[in-house]
């Protein structure tokens, strides 16, 4: 499955009918209340030829379910509708559209050729605008990568909705789980960020724990106990090939994460039982200690922008968040409110804080500003803990843990504004999710 990861050629080029840029009254404003979903049609895509025919209704179902999965959209039942789509050059009877009460219409067409390309092509209307809103797009690569033209697709149509990035096409590598809780077996995974195309990095001999993307999604920092000590190994995406990235006699090395150059990763090591952050350049193995206190530092996550680091420390006596420079220096607090704080990680945005918070019992997923302002708490359970974000800022992904002696770990995604809070597909159960940025 990786191979159509790597062959896949995606050409996006202007279909040649003229499109005319407008600025049409076809938005979703996103705001902190509550939505509501704007309701779309995508009719089946137009097979232009008798092979595309499966595939053209398969891709038009990922758009849909793409959409739909962000609680901004809602789809119109192919039951509804009146008029069909059955040339892609056809004129819009918008009339039609518009008496089943479809905002926005996605129209497609999917041609299989002999040598097993594929070429897709979609245009969005503004229904009751009656014009097209932006200009058409095609995609064009292996048939083995359609799912992956599909949430190009669905990316390209929510960012001209919602005037924000799309984050469908990109992948989410996790710890797969199976066996009972007091022997679980471990190993990383890496799918689709909706659970399709699951592969499997490393056998589950050994305990794995918080893989995470480097910035180009191409290599992953984790921590393993194959030595009997955890250690921080870097692997190759594409070869699966890798090698321990920190290595000191009598030291324990985890909570790795990379830089936004992607040369640079910053990571706890434990020795002489102290815990503290240190950096290094992936390329010389050069190493920095950031912090020295007698307590411990860990859970790094580096800013948008790299000059400056999130980190947790029980330093104040409870753990608590924390931020300094990233060459180190004195930290300022900015988790004040009642519990324990930890796992922060930073929005891509640069705006935001994602965090674990403990409280009366309870775990929780929140989010607060880089000042320590404005915390909000989104999701409450048993177990939650671990959050990644979207590659657009909008959605954060993370661990919910079931109580009990059959108790499982399964992933979950919720919006940063606390809705459409839902279960993530996996197979078996499911922890430490990392979310990569958009594929190139």
């Amino acid at each position: 499955m990786m191979k159509q990861f790597l062959t896949l050629l995606l050409a996006v080029v202007a279909l040649s009918v003229p499109i005319t840029a407008q600025a049409a009254p076809l938005r979703i404003e996103i705001t902190e209340g509550v939505i509501e979903p704007l309701p779309f049609a995508a009719p089946d895509f137009v097979p232009e030829n008798s092979a595309a025919r499966q595939l053209a209704q398969d891709l038009a179902q990922v758009v849909a379910d793409d959409l739909a999965g962000t609680g901004l959209f809602r789809q119109i039942p192919d039951s509804a509708f009146i008029s069909q789509i059955s040339s892609f050059s056809s004129p819009v009877q918008f009339a039609d559209w518009k008496a089943i009460n479809a905002q926005a219409l996605i129209t497609g067409a999917v041609n299989l050729e002999s040598n097993g390309r594929l070429v897709v092509k979609f245009r969005l209307y503004d229904v009751f605008a009656g014009q097209e809103l932006g200009g058409g797009l095609q995609f064009a690569g292996t048939q083995d990568g359609w799912r992956r033209m599909a949430h190009k697709v669905a990316d390209a149509v929510y960012s001209r909705i919602t005037g924000e990035g799309g984050y469908f096409d990109s992948r989410v590598v996790y710890v797969n789980e199976t066996g009972p809780k007091n022997d679980r077996k471990k190993r990383l995974a890496i799918m689709d960020y909706d659970g399709a195309n699951v592969q499997y990095l490393t056998d589950s001999r050994s305990i794995v724990l918080a893989p995470r993307f480097s910035p180009t999604g191409d290599r992953i920092l984790y921590t393993s106990y194959e030595t009997g000590f955890p250690r921080i190994y870097l692997l190759d995406v594409a070869s699966v090939r890798r090698r321990v990235l920190e290595d000191q006699t009598g030291t324990m090395s985890f909570a790795p994460r990379f830089g936004p150059d992607g040369q640079t990763v910053v990571y706890s090591v434990t020795q002489g039982g102290n815990t503290d952050i240190y950096r290094m350049d992936v390329s010389t193995g050069s190493a920095q200690r950031l912090t020295s206190a007698a307590s411990i530092e860990t859970a790094p996550s580096f800013s948008p922008d790299g000059s400056q680091i999130v980190f947790e420390s029980d330093r104040s006596g409870t753990p608590q968040m924390y931020i300094m420079s990233a060459t180190g220096g004195e930290p300022r607090r900015i988790s004040f409110g009642q519990g324990r704080y930890g796992t922060p990680v930073w929005s891509p945005r640069g705006d935001l804080i994602a965090f674990t918070k403990q409280s009366k019992g309870r775990f929780h997923i929140g989010v607060m500003r880089t000042d320590g302002s404005e915390e909000r708490l989104l999701t409450a359970s048993f177990l939650d803990e671990g959050p990644t974000w979207s590659p657009n800022g909008r959605v954060i992904m993370f661990t919910r843990e079931t109580q009990g002696a059959g108790g499982q770990a399964s992933l979950y995604s919720v919006d940063i504004s606390g809705r459409n809070l839902k279960r993530v597909k996996t197979l078996g159960g499911a922890s430490d999710p990392a979310w990569s940025p958009l594929q190139n």
